[in-house]
């Protein structure tokens, strides 16, 4: 699977119950190093219960210029949250299901993430 087909996709949790679609994806750089970067590895998914549209960075940083873009951004994705590789139950071509005991982390992966 592409991880562009991915995007926008609903969510739904263990009892079928719908959480929201699939916003972004949070990578780690923390393999072995090659010539240019060290290998990545997907560390979860971003799920937005009001929008699949990005982020475009800013839930990761404290920015808050040009004063609309960040207010505008943070409200559309109120209530996102970060589910991590291993919560994902299954993925399919038209829904992503979390399994049963999911961690919904922030999206910010602040001092409260994994």
């Amino acid at each position: 699977m592409i991880l562009g087909d991915l995007l926008g996709v609903d969510v739904y949790n263990d009892d079928g119950t719908r959480l929201g679609r699939v916003a972004d994806a949070r990578f780690v750089v923390d393999g072995a190093p090659r010539q240019l970067l060290a290998e990545a590895r997907l560390l979860g998914l971003v799920v937005s219960p009001h929008s699949a549209s990005s982020f475009l960075g800013y839930e990761r940083t404290g920015l808050q210029q040009p004063w609309p873009l960040p207010s505008l951004l943070r409200w559309r994705h109120r209530g996102s949250f970060l589910v991590l590789w291993e919560d994902i139950a299954m993925i399919g071509a038209k829904s992503v299901r979390l399994r049963e005991g999911y961690t919904a982390y922030s999206p910010a992966l602040d001092s409260s993430g994994p």
